[in-house]
């Protein structure tokens, strides 16, 4: 847990960001890791913590919906963002008029300078994208989650910051699918096909 960039940048340079290849099926429920509760801000200003589960406080406080299937996607390095994109457009071109569906793209800040609420604030101010036009119902939820994230990275098994990495989490709270990097076409037709799946089943 404690491999420096350039440990990170070998592999890097020998998988391209390919730490594995993608779930072919549905983790079942029973043996499926619980997501970590992770903080997360918008550009906004707005904070929440991730997953929404039944039992999560901005259910309860703002009366939100839970949704049936999240896919959250996680980047530590600014290096990944494309990688990230492989997975989210097609997600979205599947299944962008669904409503019981979330999708979060988060991005970790681990300097402790920037994590310093004046900062902070005018960052997520220089971070805000123009406002999506697109009608669908499905929307990419662009967060950022500032501070020390050993003991997120840890409970995840993340090593190599500078990849990708893709969860379909259910509603509630269980990780029932990954990826890693940059999706091919094949992982991208298991992700679609795990989604519809899992739709099905909550």
């Amino acid at each position: 847990m404690n491999r420096g960039y350039f440990a990170d940048m070998k592999e890097f340079k020998e998988h391209g960001g390919k730490i594995a290849a993608a779930s072919k099926t549905l983790i079942s429920a029973a043996s499926a890791m619980k997501f970590p509760a992770l903080a997360v801000t918008f550009s906004n200003g707005k904070s929440m913590t991730l997953p929404i589960t039944s039992n999560s406080n901005e259910v309860n406080k703002e009366c939100l919906d839970v949704p049936k299937v999240t896919l959250v996607c996680l980047s530590f390095r600014a290096s990944s963002q494309e990688m990230i994109s492989s997975w989210s457009k097609p997600f979205i071109e599947s299944f962008g008029d669904r409503k019981d569906l979330q999708l979060f793209e988060v991005s970790f800040i681990d300097k402790w300078l920037l994590g310093l609420a004046p900062i902070r604030k005018l960052l997520l101010r220089v971070l805000a994208k123009p406002k999506n036009s697109e009608n669908s119902a499905l929307q990419r939820q662009i967060a950022y989650s500032f501070g020390d994230h050993y003991h997120f990275r840890k409970q995840m098994k993340v090593l190599n910051l500078l990849t990708g990495y893709i969860l379909l989490v259910d509603k509630s709270g269980r990780i029932r699918w990954q990826g890693f990097g940059t999706a091919t076409p094949e992982e991208v037709s298991q992700l679609l096909s795990c989604t519809s799946l899992l739709l099905k089943d909550q």
